[in-house]
């Protein structure tokens, strides 16, 4: 049996509550997550991509205070692996995925049955601050540049080449480019925020992490934006899972992501409403 670890949030106030409907009393015990008021209660476990790791820790709070008897306890992943996992059987409420290939790939394994598309976000490249060997996004094809991706799996890693594969085509830097750029490889990391961690920690020349994850880097990286015509916005999916423990927190949690106020959060952070 696998081991999931936690990370919990902050347990905030109690506040202006925050209520998902009340099924009947003959109902068979599916609303054991509420109370007497019909608000929500609980323990809701929550599985969300690495890029989204400070805006849902805020995210969370703000959901506990506004369900004084709620617990949200998150875990960081790449999506990839939160979606192997939640396949395999790991105690799962909610899946929030940074793309829509790898929310499919629970879908296609009936662990969620419906989705919708929360925020939007876009790739960058990074550099260490003080480094000055790129200027320009060609740059990462010139000899000797130290470049980090995420794997091909993980849905930042899979943005990446398709940014390269589209700079290589009819009209863009040149046709051998992503080939060029791909011989800078000098490792794929499990997610983005390891990728963002090599260069911030000058392990790295350049990266490609989502624009929202720079701040995480505390100033010590910079950026280089990726021109338009190459460029790709990343959908990010959430869904209740199936055998989720606490369905009707899992249905509230989502609600509040899709709410003016989950979406002031994310947008914060610098994420894009869909």
């Amino acid at each position: 049996m696998h081991k999931w670890v936690y990370i919990a949030s902050l347990v905030a106030a109690a506040s202006a509550v925050f209520s998902v409907a009340c099924g009947s009393d003959d109902d068979g015990g599916a609303n054991r997550n509420l109370d007497s008021t019909g608000t929500v209660t609980g323990e809701i476990s929550v599985f969300a991509a690495s890029s989204l790791t400070d805006a849902f820790m805020e995210e969370a709070a703000a959901f506990e205070t506004a369900n004084p008897g709620v617990k949200v306890t998150m875990r960081f992943g790449a999506s990839s692996a939160l979606a192997v996992q939640i396949n395999e059987g790991a105690p799962a409420d909610v899946y929030a995925s940074a793309d829509l290939a790898q929310m499919k790939v629970v879908t296609d394994a009936g662990a969620v049955s419906e989705s919708k598309i929360f925020v939007k976000n876009t790739p960058v490249v990074v550099i260490p601050r003080s480094d000055t060997k790129i200027a320009a996004f060609a740059d990462l094809a010139m000899p000797g540049v130290r470049l980090v991706l995420a794997g091909a799996e993980v849905p930042i890693g899979r943005y990446s080449r398709e940014i390269l594969k589209k700079a290589s085509a009819e009209g863009g830097v040149s046709s051998d480019f992503s080939e060029r750029v791909l011989a800078n490889l000098k490792s794929e990391e499990a997610n983005v925020r390891a990728v963002l961690t090599k260069v911030q920690l000058g392990e790295a020349d350049a990266g490609i992490v989502y624009r929202t994850d720079v701040p995480a880097a505390g100033g010590e990286v910079a950026v280089v934006d990726i021109p338009e015509a190459y460029n790709v916005v990343a959908s990010y999916p959430i869904a209740a899972v199936k055998d989720a423990k606490n369905a009707q927190g899992a249905t509230a949690f989502i609600a509040f992501i899709m709410s003016s106020e989950g979406q002031d959060i994310l947008a914060k952070h610098g994420f894009v409403s869909p």
